[in-house]
């Protein structure tokens, strides 16, 4: 059951008319901008690993058949005011003008112990036991400079924040390696993909799914009420005068406010621009990550585009998202560093919006809530939150080692 008259949530992808609808109300978009429905902009940009989670999940479901992939151009990192590529291998470590000269051997030397590292191969290992080794340590065995460092926990691990540092080293290898593996998969110039018309295509994929084993889907119901009974267990949800009985209720926080608790506050900036990003190489699609000490901030940012080429947009058009951890609550200040490095840009948007998690017990209420989507540009975070829901709901572990050469067959077009 969904109160919107469309898939996906939060999640969705506006058109023109539907942007212009939430963010200028009263006001209809400039005809200099194209065709309403040219449009697929999404609420929550994110881009998918080649390699991670969520294409294993739709691998898994067998979802992919009802989506389209591209590969995304580039993946780049701010570093001392200015974009650069981030390398993600030995070959580009002795290539990036983000080192030098000595730290490019420094640094290619932990690129390949870290490429050849196997859980389950002692003799990778060089001594080091990843479950108890902190990844401090490991970075200071191999000599390597804040800077790098920066730029590796932040845009090829994906790391928010410092506190991997202190942490197991093995998660952080890991991470690494998932990027590379990702690089791999389709050669194209980062390790992301993206479905053809945005990602509203992916609740839709699901729903069509869900339908084909007898799953109902209801837009357009204002008011969704869960009924608890005399022990505070969900058993149904009521709107509209009728109520769907039910075990388990599965929603997002906006549906039971009372059970989650606020954690934080995103900030952002969507634009639309006649231009790619500019020290991009010209990229259609890219992700370029801005690490929090760049900034002297909290947080990272990100810059996420899309353009015509993923059918986001009619040809020429880009869409640009700035997205930010908020730590004020003036985000056209705040983002302006992000905004910054765009370029001129035709029209912009800014926006927060609340971050919760749930505080309930899930065994008590029989209700599984999710945690609202973060300030990041890929799906690593979320995914993880949707497998623990799943071990919750169902008692089981999702086994997600499958075969991912189906994956390549959803991106032959490349």
């Amino acid at each position: 059951m969904d109160r919107n008259d469309y898939y996906g949530g939060e999640s969705s992808s506006l058109n023109l008319n539907q942007l212009w609808k939430r963010f200028r109300s009263g006001d209809k978009p400039p005809e200099n901008l194209g065709a309403s429905r040219d449009y697929n902009v999404d609420m929550i940009p994110k881009f998918m690993m080649a390699n991670g989670a969520l294409v294993r999940i739709l691998i898994h479901t067998d979802v992919t058949k009802y989506l389209n992939f591209k590969a995304v151009d580039g993946s780049f990192v701010y570093n001392k005011g200015k974009i650069h590529k981030v390398p993600a291998n030995d070959v580009e470590a002795l290539k990036s003008p983000l080192m030098g000269l000595f730290e490019k051997r420094r640094a290619r030397k932990f690129f390949i112990y870290v490429q050849d590292y196997d859980e389950n191969d002692p003799k990778s290992h060089e001594g080091l036991d990843l479950n108890k080794v902190k990844a401090r340590d490991v970075i200071s065995k191999y000599g390597l400079d804040d800077n790098t460092v920066d730029f590796i926990g932040h845009a090829l691990a994906l790391y928010l924040d410092e506190n991997y540092l202190d942490e197991p080293a093995l998660d952080f290898v890991k991470r690494m390696k998932l990027y590379a593996e990702s690089l791999a998969r389709f050669r194209g110039g980062s390790p992301y993909i993206y479905p053809l018309y945005g990602l509203g295509e992916l609740p839709q994929a699901f729903a069509r799914l869900s339908a084909v084993y007898g799953g109902t889907y209801m837009l357009c119901k204002p008011e969704c009420k869960v009924e608890f009974d005399a022990d505070g267990k969900a058993f149904g949800v009521t709107s509209e005068g009728e109520t769907a009985k039910c075990k388990k209720v599965v929603c997002d926080p906006s549906y039971l406010p009372d059970k989650v608790k606020k954690i934080g506050k995103v900030a952002r900036a969507i634009c639309i621009m006649s231009h790619p990003i500019p020290n991009t190489n010209n990229s259609h699609s890219v992700q370029v990550i801005l690490p929090q000490k760049q900034l002297k901030r909290k947080s990272d940012m990100y810059l996420f585009c899309c353009s015509y080429t993923h059918n986001v947009a009619p040809k020429g058009k880009y869409i640009a998202f700035v997205t930010t951890e908020a730590e004020t609550d003036d985000p056209q200040t705040e983002l302006k560093p992000g905004i910054d490095l765009l370029g001129p840009v035709d029209e912009i948007f800014f926006d927060t919006y609340d971050r919760y998690e749930p505080n309930n017990q899930h065994d008590v209420d029989n209700c599984f809530i999710s945690t609202s989507y973060d300030a990041t540009t890929h799906f690593e975070t979320t995914v993880q939150d949707v497998i623990n829901m799943y071990s919750k709901i169902t008692g089981k572990t999702l086994d997600l080692s499958v075969d991912l050469s189906a994956a390549s067959a959803a991106t032959e077009e490349e």
